[in-house]
């Protein structure tokens, strides 16, 4: 599973898509400047970030059971 590179790039997707909702609840939490800045350019980018998650997701399940038979 770990030697899978399907599988790492679906589990660094996922990981890019936490950080980026952690840098945002961090920023809504302190609130100031950054916040005001980049609120909801850090929305943009999580919601692009997930799309292309759960789009590699579906490839991953996909290619690992045969895809339709």
């Amino acid at each position: 599973m770990f030697h899978d590179p399907l599988f790492l790039l679906v589990v660094a997707a996922v990981l890019i898509v936490l950080f980026i909702l952690m840098l945002g609840i961090g920023s809504f939490g302190v609130g100031g400047k950054f916040h005001a800045r980049n609120a909801n350019r850090l929305m943009r980018y999580r919601i692009a970030a997930q799309a292309v998650a759960v789009l590699l997701i579906l490839i991953y399940v996909y290619v690992r059971h045969g895809g339709f038979r």
